[in-house]
C-alpha cells in the first residue's frame, strides 16, 4: 500500500497510535479525534475530484473468481481509486492474498467487506458458520448472542474484513418472505431489536463496523429485490412503528453503518416505483435527519434488479448518492459510474460540501478500523485459526439454546419411565436423520422403522408406545427449500392420529403452518436446523440430557403465538464438548496417544473409553478392533465383558437396596443371610466387612479344576454335556452344559473353605458368590431378570446386562479369550470368568457386559446421590454409607462393595482423583471411575485378555491410570 506523503507533526501522531494501538485491525473504539482528523484531512486535501469520488464506491470480488475478472478489480483499484472492496464467494486464503495485493497497490488504504450475516461461511469455504438469527432469534439469554456477534467479528478481523454486513435487523412478520426469512431473529420489534443490540455490542467490541439492513425494512415482503421491486404498502406511521424501531434503538447506541434495500415504500417515496434506496425523502429525511443517524449510510447492492431495472449504471450511483448514501456498493460498471459521478460533481448537482461530507466519513471510518497502521494479513495458521475449538463450544452452545419445544401434552418431555417405553423413529424429508437417531439410541432402545407404504407403516407401529418423528431438511442456506409435501402430510397426520407421537422439525419453523392441526401431536420440538449438534442436542432435550429453553421467535398461526416455549428439566446425562464443562480439548488428546501405544503394544485389540463432567459425555473414544484379525471394529455398541465390575453395576445396587429398605444392614452376618452358613467358619461375618473385603475370605477358588478329567485333561462328562439335558441345562459356553446343581456345590464349597489366618485387606470374589445365591434365593429371580427390571430398563441402559448371546449379534460382542484349557473355544457372547460361567453366565462377582455408555449412566446415577432420569434409585445417604472407607487406619482402602483411591503408592487410580472418588476395575481390562468433587465419570473397557488372559502388558504399561491422570490435568476450571 502506498500513502501519500503526510506532515511530519502527523507522522509524529502515528507513531504513537501505532504504539499503543492493535496493529492488523485496530478496535473500533472512541479514536483521537484530534488524530484522526488530521488524518482523514491529510488525505483528503491531497485528492483529485476522481479520487475522492472513488471513495465513494465499493467494488464486488470473487476470490474464487477467474483471474480476467480479478484483473478488472486490479485496475479499477488503480485508475479509478475505488474506496473498498467487498468479498464474496472463495477460499479464505485467496482472499488473504488478494486483500494483501489490493491493499499494496491502493494510494489510500480500502476498506474491506463482507456479507458475513452468521459468519464468513455465508460467502467462504472452509470457515465457520454460526446458526442462522432466526435460531438465535429463540434464545432466551442475549450475552449469547453477544458472543455470536463478537465471534464472526474476530473471524472478520483476522481475515482483515474491516466491515460486516450485519446485523440483519429486519423483522419477519410475513411467513412467505423468500428473501429474508431465515436471517431475521423474528417477528417482533422488541425481540429483533435486542438480539440485534447485543449482536452489534459484541461485533463492534471485537472491532468491526457493524451495518444493519435492510432499511427501512424488508420483513413484510413476498418478493426478493435481488430479482425485482418488492412493495411495503404499510402506512408511514405503521412503518415508524415497527419496522424502523429496531433502527431508532441501534443508532442511540452509535451503530456505524446501515444499509438502504432496494424496496417501493409509497408512504415515503414521493415518486411511483422509485427504489427506497434511492430517495432523498427515505434516506436524507427520514434516516439521517428524523432518525439522527450520522454514521456510514450504505446502497445494497447496485447490481440488484430491484435497483439496476430503475436507472442505467452510472445514472444510478449519481441518483442513489444524491438521495444521500454514502458508499455506494457494486456497481455494476465502475467507470460509468465514475464518470457520471464525476460530471455531476462538475455541473455542481453533487456540491462539494456534499462530496466532503461522505468523503470523509468514510476515511474517519477507515481511521477507526485502524488502516492508518496497516499490516498484512498473515496467512500463516489461517484456517485453524478461523475454525477453532471455541467457536465448536459457541455453536454448541447456541444451538442447545435455540431448541424450542412448542408443544408439550401433560409434561410428556422429557421422556420418563423408560422400562415401559417401546419408541419407534420415522423419518422424512430429504435430508440427513443419522445424528439424531444415533443420539436417541444412546437413551434407549429406538428402532428405525421404515415403510413405502402407509398402511404398513401404520401397523409396525402399533405395538410403540411412542413415536418420534424427524423432519429433516437440507439446511445448505436459509432460503432451503423447507415445506412437508403433501404426502409427508398425509402419513404424518395418520401416525399422530395413531400414536402417541413427536414431532421434532429440522428446518424452518413455519414449516409447521402447512399441518392441518396440532392436536394430534403429544410434543412437538424446533431444533430450526437440520445440522449434526442441531440433531444431537433435540435427542437430548426429548430424554432430558439438557433442558428445553428456546422461544418461537415467530409466529405459527394462532396455537403458538411468538414467544411460546416450554422449559424442561435436565435429568440425564447431555452429550458435547470437552469446554463446555471445563475440560481442555488439545490436553485430552494426549489420551490419543495413550491409546494407540496399546493398541500398537497388543495390550488389547480394542478399547471403547468414555469420559464425563458434570452429567456431560465429552470425550468418547472407540479403538481398534474386536480381535487382532481386524475384521470388526469398536463401535459405540459394541459390548463388553465387564468382569468385576458386574460387582457395583450389579450385585451391590440390590444390597444397597436391601439397606436402604430395612432388610439387611451392615452388622447382618452370613448366618443370617444364608441358613447354610451356620455353624460354619463364615457365620459370624458381617456383610459390611465382606464388601470391603475385610473378612479373611481366599482370594479365590478354582472351581471348575476339579470339573476337569484329569486323564483326558478335558472337562468331565460327569459335570458336562454337549446338548442340554434336565439335569444339565445351565449353559458354560457353545455345546457346554453343566449340572444343574453345581450352584449349590459352589456355596458349599465356599462354606467349607478355610479363612485367612490374619485378618487384613484381602481381595476376594467370594463374597459375591454368596451374595448372589443369598439374592437370587430372597427374591426368587435371577439376578439378570432382577437387575434388568430395578435399575438397566428404568436407566436406559438396554446394552448392559448378564447373557449378552440371547440379547445381541455376535458381532456386536466382544471376546475376551481362546480358552485352550477348559472350554476350548473362543470366549464369545459368554462370560470369561470361569466361575461365573459354571453358573450359567449369572455370578455376583462377574457376568455382566455393557458398553461404556451404559455404564457412565449408572456411574453418574451414583453420582447424582442415587437418582438419574427423574427417579430416585436411591438415597444421597444410602450412597455415601456405601462410599465410605470405614478401615482406612488398618490400611483397607475399600468402601462398602466400591472400590476407593489407595492409601499408599500402589492402587486402581492415577493418584491424582479425590479420597471422594469410587469405582472398581475388572480382570477383562475393564476400570470405571466417578469422583464427586469433580463431578468426572471414567470409563475404560477392554479385552487386554483376548487371545491370551496371561498378556499383562495393559496392567503392566498402566494404560488405564495414564488416561486418568490426562483427564485430571485437562481440567481448566
Amino acid at each position: 500500500m502506498k500513502l501519500r506523503a503526510a506532515p511530519t507533526s502527523l507522522f509524529l501522531l502515528l507513531a504513537f497510535f501505532t504504539l499503543n494501538l492493535s496493529a492488523q485491525v485496530g478496535p473500533l473504539t472512541t479514536p483521537d479525534f484530534s488524530a484522526q482528523q488530521k488524518w482523514v484531512d491529510s488525505l483528503y486535501s491531497e485528492m483529485t475530484p476522481k479520487e475522492r469520488i472513488g471513495q465513494l464506491l465499493m467494488l464486488s470480488v470473487e476470490s474464487g473468481g477467474p483471474e480476467r475478472y480479478i484483473d478488472s478489480v486490479r485496475k479499477n483499484i488503480r485508475e479509478n481509486h475505488i474506496g473498498g472492496v467487498i468479498f464474496s464467494r472463495g477460499t479464505p486464503k485467496k482472499q488473504a492474498i488478494l486483500t494483501n495485493e489490493f491493499q499494496e497497490i491502493t494510494e489510500v488504504p480500502l476498506l474491506i467487506g463482507m456479507d458475513a450475516e452468521w459468519g464468513l461461511a455465508m460467502r467462504l469455504d472452509s470457515t465457520f458458520a454460526l446458526p442462522w438469527n432466526m435460531s438465535l432469534g429463540a434464545i432466551q439469554d442475549e450475552y449469547l448472542i453477544e458472543k455470536a456477534g463478537a465471534a464472526i467479528s474476530r473471524h472478520a478481523k483476522r481475515l482483515g474484513v474491516h466491515i460486516n454486513f450485519a446485523p440483519v435487523v429486519d423483522i419477519n412478520t410475513n411467513p412467505e418472505n423468500p428473501i429474508i426469512g431465515n436471517r431475521s431473529f423474528g417477528e417482533t420489534k422488541q425481540n429483533v431489536t435486542n438480539k440485534s443490540i447485543a449482536f452489534l455490542k459484541g461485533m463492534q467490541r471485537e472491532g468491526i463496523i457493524a451495518v444493519a439492513k435492510h432499511f427501512p425494512g424488508h420483513g413484510d415482503t413476498d418478493s426478493d429485490s435481488h430479482k425485482t421491486l418488492p412493495s411495503v404498502s404499510f402506512s408511514g406511521s405503521r412503518i415508524k412503528n415497527i419496522e424502523l424501531y429496531p433502527y431508532r434503538e441501534l443508532i442511540a447506541r452509535d451503530i456505524s453503518g446501515v444499509m438502504a434495500a432496494h424496496l417501493n415504500v409509497p408512504a415515503f417515496t414521493k415518486e411511483k416505483d422509485l427504489p427506497s434506496s434511492l430517495s432523498k425523502p427515505v434516506i436524507t429525511d427520514l434516516l439521517k435527519k428524523d432518525l439522527g443517524f450520522k454514521g456510514l449510510v450504505f446502497t445494497d447492492a447496485l447490481n440488484m434488479k430491484g435497483a439496476s431495472n430503475h436507472l442505467n449504471s452510472g445514472d444510478l450511483e449519481v441518483e442513489a448518492f444524491l438521495a444521500g448514501n454514502d458508499v455506494l456498493l457494486m456497481p455494476e460498471d465502475v467507470p460509468a459510474a465514475v464518470e457520471k459521478l464525476n460530471e455531476a460533481y462538475q455541473e455542481n448537482l453533487i456540491t462539494e460540501e456534499r462530496l466532503e461530507a461522505s468523503v470523509k466519513k468514510i476515511l474517519a471510518a477507515k481511521y477507526k478500523a485502524g488502516l492508518y497502521n496497516l499490516k498484512p494479513v498473515d496467512t500463516s495458521f489461517l484456517y485453524k485459526e478461523l475454525n477453532t475449538v471455541k467457536d465448536s463450544v459457541l455453536f454448541e452452545e447456541l444451538t442447545e439454546n435455540a431448541i424450542t419445544l412448542v408443544k408439550n401434552n401433560s409434561g410428556l418431555l422429557p421422556i420418563k419411565d423408560l422400562d415401559e417405553q417401546k419408541i419407534a423413529y420415522v423419518n422424512f424429508g430429504d435430508a440427513e436423520g443419522s445424528p439424531f437417531l444415533n443420539q436417541l439410541r444412546k437413551y434407549a432402545k429406538v428402532d428405525w422403522v421404515r415403510s413405502s407404504n402407509l398402511d404398513s407403516l401404520l401397523n409396525k407401529l402399533e405395538d410403540y408406545t411412542k413415536v418420534i418423528i424427524g423432519f429433516h431438511k437440507p439446511d445448505r442456506s436459509p432460503w432451503s427449500s423447507y415445506k412437508f409435501s403433501e404426502n409427508e402430510l398425509t402419513w404424518i397426520q395418520a401416525i399422530a392420529r395413531s400414536n402417541e407421537t413427536i414431532l421434532s422439525v429440522f428446518t424452518r419453523p413455519y414449516a409447521l403452518l402447512d399441518l392441518k392441526t396440532t392436536s394430534q401431536f403429544e410434543g412437538i420440538l424446533l431444533g430450526y436446523q437440520n445440522n449434526r449438534v442441531a440433531q444431537q442436542k433435540t435427542a437430548q432435550v426429548i430424554f432430558g440430557g439438557i433442558e428445553a429453553k428456546g422461544k418461537l421467535s415467530v409466529s405459527l398461526g394462532n396455537q403458538f403465538p411468538a414467544g411460546t416455549g416450554y422449559f424442561t428439566p435436565a435429568t440425564r446425562l447431555a452429550y458435547g464438548s470437552p469446554e463446555s464443562v471445563g475440560l481442555n480439548s488439545y490436553k485430552l488428546r494426549k489420551i490419543d496417544t495413550i491409546l494407540r501405544e496399546a493398541i500398537d503394544g497388543k495390550m488389547a485389540p480394542g478399547v471403547q473409553m468414555l469420559v464425563a463432567r458434570k452429567g456431560k459425555v465429552v470425550f468418547q473414544r472407540n479403538v481398534g478392533y474386536h480381535t487382532y484379525e481386524e475384521k470388526t471394529p469398536v463401535t459405540d455398541t459394541s459390548v463388553y465383558d465387564l468382569a468385576s465390575v458386574t460387582k457395583i453395576l450389579a450385585t451391590l445396587p440390590l444390597v444397597m437396596q436391601q439397606v436402604e429398605e430395612g432388610v439387611i444392614d451392615f452388622d447382618t452376618n452370613l448366618g443370617e443371610l444364608i441358613p447354610s452358613l451356620k455353624n460354619s467358619n463364615k457365620e459370624h461375618i458381617r456383610l459390611q466387612d465382606m464388601l470391603m473385603h475385610y473378612a479373611r475370605f481366599k482370594s479365590w477358588i478354582p472351581f471348575y479344576v476339579p470339573t476337569i478329567d484329569p486323564v483326558t485333561k478335558k472337562p468331565s462328562r460327569l459335570y458336562y454335556k454337549d446338548s442340554a439335558t434336565s439335569e444339565f441345562s445351565t449353559k458354560v459356553a457353545d455345546e457346554m452344559y453343566i449340572r444343574n446343581d453345581m450352584q449349590d456345590t459352589i456355596v458349599s464349597i465356599i462354606r467349607d473353605s478355610e479363612l485367612e489366618e490374619q485378618l487384613e485387606y484381602r481381595y476376594s470374589d467370594l463374597p459375591f458368590y454368596l451374595l448372589k445365591y443369598y439374592l437370587e434365593n430372597y427374591y426368587d429371580s435371577t439376578l439378570h431378570k432382577l437387575t434388568q427390571e430395578e435399575f438397566y430398563k428404568p436407566l436406559g441402559s438396554y446394552h448392559t446386562g448378564y447373557l449378552p448371546i440371547e440379547r445381541f449379534s455376535p458381532e456386536q460382542i466382544v471376546p475376551t479369550e481362546i480358552d485352550k484349557l477348559w472350554r476350548r473355544q473362543k470366549v464369545q457372547g459368554y462370560v470369561h470368568d470361569q466361575g461365573a460361567a459354571m453358573q450359567g453366565g449369572i455370578g455376583g462377582h462377574a457376568g455382566l457386559f455393557s458398553n461404556a455408555n451404559d455404564v457412565a449412566k449408572i456411574m453418574q446415577m451414583y453420582l447424582n446421590g442415587g437418582s438419574y432420569g427423574g427417579d430416585e434409585f436411591f438415597k444421597p445417604e444410602t450412597i455415601s454409607k456405601f462410599n465410605t472407607c470405614y478401615y482406612c487406619e488398618e490400611d483397607v482402602r475399600r468402601g462398602v462393595g466400591f472400590d476407593k483411591p489407595q492409601l499408599e503408592k500402589v492402587g486402581p487410580t492415577c493418584g491424582c482423583v479425590s479420597m471422594a472418588s469410587f469405582g472398581h476395575s475388572g480382570f477383562t481390562g475393564t476400570l470405571v471411575w466417578a469422583d464427586p468433587v469433580e463431578e468426572i465419570v471414567y470409563v475404560f473397557l477392554s479385552n487386554r485378555t483376548f487371545p491370551d488372559s496371561t498378556n499383562r502388558k495393559l496392567i503392566r504399561e498402566d494404560i488405564r491410570s495414564r488416561i486418568q491422570e490426562v483427564i485430571y490435568e485437562s481440567i481448566d476450571f
